[in-house]
């Protein structure tokens, strides 16, 4: 393979600084999908500790014999 031309090298730069640059548009969706997964871990935080223990989810329902067990 001979040497590389000045277009092989400027379409190396045009991809390096729209993948690598301040605000690139990778680099932006990256920050999108951060957020995105960060306000879904919390959302599922939030249904599930605002419940009670025995209602959150694959908890069996109990009587309130087996309640009262529990509580001594």
């Amino acid at each position: 393979m001979g040497s590389m031309s000045i277009w092989h090298w400027a379409i190396v730069a045009v991809l390096a600084l729209l993948l690598f640059g301040g605000r690139g548009k990778l680099s932006g969706l990256m920050g999108d999908a951060a957020k995105g997964i960060k306000a879904f871990r919390e959302g599922l935080k939030d249904t599930d500790s605002d419940k009670p223990s025995d209602e959150r989810a694959g908890a069996l329902p109990r009587t309130d014999a087996e309640k009262e067990d529990l509580k001594s």
